[in-house]
């Protein structure tokens, strides 16, 4: 048996599943990723539940988040405030431990349906999103867990703090506008080797204090474990290509 921390219940892997068919569904696609993602962590020393596993699930239909949910995973990623608030609410209402992240840029006025719906932003990513987070917090009383994106890149075209603008940013998150902010993420640009972006922001939040590290995705994801990542976002690995609607 292995457990993938953020699955709600222990997946039995390695038996049962057999064929090709399986194999290539929602299941069997998830119960591969789990197992890559705790043999990866065991050569590397890091313990049982050392890494949670966020389903990315942007773009799939509720029926294919609802075949996950019933081998036992229980974080998902999705992109989009709009498309979450149409597909999780009932999802949540059947399955109350289900945590959902949102990954994806937020605007402002999007704010009210993010805290309102996703349990972590793992995209705080500039002073007005977070003044606007901070009010929206203190006028409901929710308060999901917020990441700061860190474009480590520094690509001019990327949303994210820089990481020299960091830790000023984050004091300024938690003391004055007291955000509960756990944690740092990063998407390296896709042109570089992903390693010394995982390094840098791994150092970062270390340095920090910080105890959540989000990073790594369906290309790179074991990559991201070895680096010492606590999340790792993985999409297409799970639900196969995303089915965008034609032009």
């Amino acid at each position: 048996m292995t457990t993938t921390q953020g699955t709600g219940k222990d997946t039995q892997t390695g038996g049962g599943t057999g064929g090709s068919a399986v194999a290539d569904c929602v299941t069997g696609r998830l119960d591969s990723v789990r197992r890559a993602i705790a043999e990866t962590a065991a050569a590397c020393g890091r313990g049982d539940g050392a890494v949670t596993l966020v389903a990315v699930s942007k773009t799939h239909p509720a029926e294919a988040v609802e075949e996950a949910l019933s081998v036992g995973q229980r974080v998902f990623g999705e992109n989009r405030v709009q498309e979450a608030k149409a597909k999780f609410p009932a999802l949540k209402d059947r399955f109350p431990d289900l945590e959902l992240h949102l990954i994806g840029p937020l605007q402002t006025n999007k704010v009210k349906d993010a805290v309102a719906l996703f349990d972590v932003i793992q995209t705080l990513d500039r002073p007005k999103l977070a003044e606007a987070l901070a009010d929206e917090m203190a006028k409901t009383g929710r308060r999901p867990r917020c990441l700061i994106e860190v474009n480590t890149g520094e690509e001019p075209q990327k949303a994210g703090i820089a990481p020299a603008e960091v830790e000023a940013f984050l004091t300024d998150c938690r003391d004055r506008l007291g955000l509960p902010v756990t944690g740092l993420m990063c998407i390296p640009p896709v042109d570089e080797e992903p390693a010394m972006h995982f390094a840098l922001l791994a150092e970062m939040a270390r340095r920090l204090g910080l105890a959540e590290i989000s990073m790594g995705m369906s290309g790179d994801y074991e990559t991201a474990v070895r680096f010492g990542a606590t999340h790792v976002r993985v999409g297409t690995a799970i639900f196969g290509a995303r089915p965008y609607p034609a032009a």
